[in-house]
């Protein structure tokens, strides 16, 4: 049989319509980020059983609220060098594996403390998984749909979190708050085995380091036929090469500003995140809304992920940089109005609507931006260490909302310190695009071919 002289796997990848192998990647990915989101909300909803069982004071319920927000922040600064090395395909299995069993566990929890210890776990799990389903969506895109794809993936999260509400709504007072985990739980479980099924090794990974033929060109013929033609695979990295690997390439000089960017962007849209999403149901009832209607106005803010997937065609045809950053701009300018619309209910409504749809539309654009920023080397240490420094903002954002009350902010002042986290998301990409002004985020002037 005649063979065809070596493939680039990008190239073929962009040539070829998106195939159904590619939408099951694509499904098995979104599933991961859907139960990061189911996860994130059921906690939240169980918390109130934690008290009446086991009798504790509610201040003793912040180890165990804030455990998966640590725990997340450890798996993804873990995980990213570990992908780099050891694959994207066993780093979401193992990851999978962990986070699944971990909240089967914590059903059976007889004290806080146990339960402390397997959220954290669960977090662990959690925070590897995600970075490494980006990072293997976005080997398997085209590079004029990357954005797009990655940021629909992305809203598994909300459709998660709001799912998971539900959920546990109804299942919580017919089967206990334990059945919620169990659910957590073996719903991984039955993934993980439709990932060891189905789920391949990256293609740019396995030729980037140097892979059998045969493994690269079953993963490719899975796309189309026309792989098993090929005779060997290359790959042209669009991103400057380092020589190094891992986060050696991620502090790297040649990334260091735009990583230090990238991480300082996420960190401030997680701080506005959090600060809203704990803080506003109670602001607004000290505001003078009743306790009803402040939380109904609250649920608002996190519904507007949809805006993602705009975001990603924008990102996909314009300046990837400046698309986000006026999204961060837009979202400090109307977090600002919500301190100042607290006596219109109507406005108020409204504002927390765009406020939220500008926030998450930002917020759920970022992974895309890492792993169009990074060479397929350090892809899966950037993404996840993108992700793992910004969740320590979730954490700060608490705690900033907490001591500015303890300081007696006025509802204005509050929103308004929140705002400023959003001009400092959009000076940091800002920042990013000027230190590379000659480099789109698909690619930069240098290229670098691997042969197999």
């Amino acid at each position: 049989m005649n063979r065809s002289p070596a493939v680039n796997v990008q190239t073929f990848i962009n040539e070829h319509p998106f195939s159904p192998f590619q939408w099951l990647i694509f499904f098995m990915c979104f599933i991961i980020v859907l139960l990061d989101g189911f996860d994130t909300a059921a906690i939240g909803f169980i918390a109130p059983s934690l008290v009446t069982e086991w009798g504790i004071e509610k201040p003793a319920l912040a180890p165990v609220l804030s455990a998966a927000l640590f725990g997340l922040a450890c798996g993804a600064l873990g995980s990213g060098p570990l992908s780099d090395r050891l694959g994207r395909r066993s780093m979401l299995i193992g990851s999978v594996l962990l986070f699944g069993l971990a909240c089967l566990a914590s059903a059976f929890s007889t004290s806080i403390d146990q339960l402390t210890v397997l959220r954290f776990i669960t977090g662990v799990g959690l925070g590897a998984a995600m970075p490494n389903a980006v990072t293997m969506m976005g080997e398997y895109c085209p590079d004029r749909r990357r954005a797009t794809v990655i940021n629909l993936m992305f809203c598994g999260f909300p459709l998660g979190a709001a799912f998971g509400g539900f959920l546990a709504a109804w299942m919580i007072p017919h089967l206990g708050w334990r059945s919620v985990l169990i659910l957590g739980g073996v719903t991984p479980l039955l993934l993980l085995v439709l990932l060891l099924a189905k789920m391949p090794e990256s293609v740019r990974y396995m030729v980037a380091n140097n892979k059998p033929a045969d493994r690269i060109r079953a993963a490719l013929a899975r796309i189309s036929g026309d792989a098993v033609q090929a005779v060997g695979f290359t790959m042209t990295e669009t991103a400057p090469q380092t020589g190094g690997k891992g986060l050696g390439v991620v502090l790297s000089r040649s990334y260091i500003v735009g990583s230090v960017m990238l991480w300082l962007a996420y960190f401030m849209g997680l701080v506005i995140f959090y600060a809203s999403i704990n803080w506003m149901p109670i602001l607004l009832k000290d505001a003078g809304l009743t306790p009803q209607r402040a939380t109904l106005i609250s649920a608002l803010f996190p519904l507007g992920g949809v805006g993602a997937v705009l975001a990603g065609v924008l990102m996909d045809r314009f300046n990837a940089n400046r698309v986000i950053a006026a999204c961060y701009a837009l979202t400090a300018i109307s977090v600002y109005f919500i301190g100042q619309a607290a006596g219109n209910v109507g406005a108020l409504v409204l504002i927390v609507f765009i406020a939220g749809v500008l926030m998450n539309t930002a917020q759920s654009s970022m992974p895309a931006l890492a792993a169009a920023f990074y060479p397929t080397a350090g892809r899966g240490t950037g993404v996840a260490w993108m992700l793992g420094v910004g969740r320590f903002g979730g954490i700060a954002g608490s705690f900033l909302v907490a001591e500015l009350t303890r300081r007696h902010f006025s509802f204005g002042g509050i929103f308004t310190t929140i705002a400023a986290a959003g001009l400092l998301s959009c000076v940091a990409l800002l920042i990013k695009q000027a230190a590379r002004p000659q480099a789109s985020e698909a690619g930069a002037s240098k290229t670098q071919s691997f042969g197999h």
